[in-house]
């Protein structure tokens, strides 16, 4: 099954929280569509470690590394369910 809409967006909301990626999830796409989605994770990624947070703000700090501790896990979830169907990325 193709990606619906944007990838990048679908990096952007695992980020944020408002998708989770987990392996029965993963099944309906092809070997393109996850290297899609590990390409875009990874532009997100740097992205937001671009963001400059003052260290006083405790609370922009937290949001900031939160989203990065998503984007990882789903990196992380994405490679381990490639390396199981022996899927090349």
């Amino acid at each position: 099954m193709a990606i619906t809409g944007n990838p990048k967006k679908i990096a952007q909301d695992i980020a944020d929280g408002f998708v989770s990626l987990s392996p029965p999830a993963l099944k309906r796409y092809s070997p393109v569509d996850l290297k899609m989605i590990l390409t875009n994770l990874g532009i997100v990624q740097r992205e937001i470690r671009a963001l400059q947070v003052m260290q006083d703000d405790v609370v922009q700090l937290k949001a900031k590394n939160m989203r990065l501790t998503r984007l990882n896990q789903a990196e992380v979830v994405l490679r381990s369910f490639c390396k199981k169907h022996r899927i090349q990325i």
